[in-house]
């Protein structure tokens, strides 16, 4: 990989950052418009019980988030050998395909499926496109390079997932889903333009990335991802109806709370990848705790204007403050499967997007209320916390074993005995 002036190595971090917008956008635009998606396509349940069909609507944010879960080590395994531009490319014509499906096929059943196969390239894409900008940044700022790469999903909570939402609301939401087929084109063309070709690991092998799966520490960092991002997702996957039915705003209000929430990654992001360069394990104690504090804020100040988008800012940052920190401990604890560990992250992330949407969908079905989500947040968080606590202490014991053997006599080197006479 050769870029001589900044200025190369800026536009090919913006173009892979395009992508992470992009990403963004298709992810998250679905949380605005499950009302309006529900009354299109579940029309009958939405008319008889509004709340029992923007829940049942959110399968839609699972189906995606099932596909990251599914696809990003099944990708990242099988191409390990593949040049990176290369199969960059391959995936934007994937998200291409997948989201104009999903913006034209008639029925839920099929957008929903549509939606699974739209998620089957996101982590694939943030794995190897965070390897590759990290080799821009140069040694030493792998945190910042995966954080340039998540700042395009954070700016697009700020502008894209927005603009988007009042699209949708005012000219329909297969229309939302049209632009953001654009945005994944424009990607195409400017990493076609700007990317340099990057060159596969030519140690990789399959076998090897699989391998990685054997370490415990993989399973446990892939669950605090998981348990732990479940908590925001709880919330943010039911934005709309809580703002609309907590808070008492209108329905045009919902893209200015959105705005807030990537208002807030935008600050996370950045504050995270330089954290996470510093102390991969304080950001990650320090991140799950201040998510803790902002699910609280929303519980305890979401009835009044002033709190909902106080607890949106804090939400937004908090949930993207700790994904880079996240992914460099996964990187580091699967050892030579960098392009699997990268991508797992994302697996992982949505896991907890699927799991929190289900799971706060559920109880709002359950007559819990819009505000309901928010206190499950806080449970999935707190359990994020505990694993976080159970990964490093399993370290702490794995290293003081280690530190046993190796200074154990029987373990030592033999050495003949010093002749005497």
């Amino acid at each position: 990989m050769t870029l001589t002036t900044p200025t190369q190595r800026a536009f090919a971090l913006i173009s892979l950052a395009l992508g992470g917008f992009a990403i963004g956008s298709t992810e998250f635009v679905a949380m605005g418009l499950l009302p309006n998606i529900a009354e299109a396509l579940l029309p009958a349940q939405y008319a008889a019980d509004p709340a029992a069909g923007v829940a049942h609507a959110g399968w839609l944010v699972s189906a995606y988030a099932l596909g990251v879960v599914v696809g990003a080590p099944t990708i990242a395994a099988v191409s390990a050998t593949f040049p990176r531009k290369g199969l960059i490319l391959v995936l934007l014509v994937g998200f291409v395909v997948a989201t104009v499906a999903s913006a034209v096929l008639p029925n839920f059943g099929l957008v929903l499926v549509a939606r699974f196969v739209a998620g089957l390239p996101h982590g694939a894409y943030f794995g190897i496109a965070s390897i590759v900008a990290g080799e821009i940044m140069g040694p030493g700022k792998r945190g910042k390079g995966i954080a340039m790469v998540m700042l395009g999903l954070s700016i697009a909570n700020v502008v894209g997932v927005p603009a988007i939402t009042w699209i949708g609301q005012n000219a329909g939401w297969r229309i939302a889903y049209g632009v953001v087929s654009l945005l994944f084109a424009l990607t195409f063309l400017a990493v076609a333009a700007f990317v340099p070709r990057s060159a596969a690991d030519e140690h990789a092998t399959i076998g090897r990335e699989l391998r990685a799966f054997r370490s415990p520490q993989l399973w446990i960092v892939m669950g605090l991802g998981a348990v732990g991002f479940g908590g925001f997702f709880a919330v943010y996957s039911y934005i709309s109806p809580l703002v609309q039915n907590v808070t008492g705003l209108p329905e045009s209000a919902v893209p200015l709370v959105l705005v807030v929430v990537g208002l807030g990654m935008v600050v996370g992001g950045v504050l995270g990848g330089h954290l996470a360069d510093h102390s991969v394990k304080r950001t990650i104690y320090i991140g799950m705790l201040a998510l803790i504090g902002a699910l609280l804020v929303t519980v305890f100040t979401a009835q009044w204007v002033w709190g909902v988008f106080l607890g949106a800012f804090l939400l937004g940052a908090t949930s993207s403050a700790i994904p880079p920190a996240v992914q460099s401990r996964l990187m580091d604890v699967a050892g030579d499967a960098r392009t699997i560990a990268a991508a797992l992250n994302h697996s992982a992330f949505n896991i907890g997007n699927s799991l929190g949407a289900a799971l706060g969908g559920a109880v709002i079905a359950a007559g819990f209320g819009f505000l309901a989500p928010a206190w499950l947040g806080i449970v999935l968080a707190l359990l994020g916390l505990l694993v976080t606590m159970v990964s490093y202490g399993v370290e702490r014991r794995t290293d003081r074993r280690a530190a046993l053997r190796s200074s154990s006599p029987s373990t030592g080197p033999i050495t003949a005995p010093v002749p005497t006479g």
